[in-house]
């Protein structure tokens, strides 16, 4: 059971894990796997399950119904159930292949190095 919503475990694949992130497209789980597997931790990812509801109105029988291509995302999570995003970032725990400190605009992808020598306040 989560502490708080920035907290949240559930299972992936039967293993118990801390959520990173929900609803990734390909890319961005490539970008945090990475990062979260350089610095230690087992990354479980899975592909995101459809949603649960059609629109209003419509049936999953109906010979009309034309479901559009969602987009593959995934949910990806680290078998560390402590792990807590938020707190690993402004705690700075993690850090890249070069030894920066992982800041909150790498981490966003605003960023394509992390610039750990300006605190985040001052931006």
């Amino acid at each position: 059971m989560a502490i708080n919503q920035n907290h949240v475990c559930e299972e992936l694949d039967g293993i118990k894990c801390a959520i990173v992130e929900k609803n990734l497209s390909g890319d961005r789980k490539e970008f945090l796997e990475k990062i979260l597997k350089e610095n230690g931790y087992s990354v479980v990812a899975i592909p995101s399950p459809p949603p649960k509801s059609l629109s209003p109105g419509t049936t999953p029988e109906s010979p009309t119904l034309e479901v559009p291509k969602l987009p593959d995302t995934y949910t990806l999570g680290v078998t560390d159930v402590a792990f807590n995003p938020v707190n690993a970032i402004f705690g700075r725990l993690l850090k890249t292949a070069e030894g920066h400190v992982i800041t909150l605009a790498y981490w966003q992808q605003k960023e394509k190095e992390s610039h750990d020598e300006i605190p985040y306040f001052e931006k």
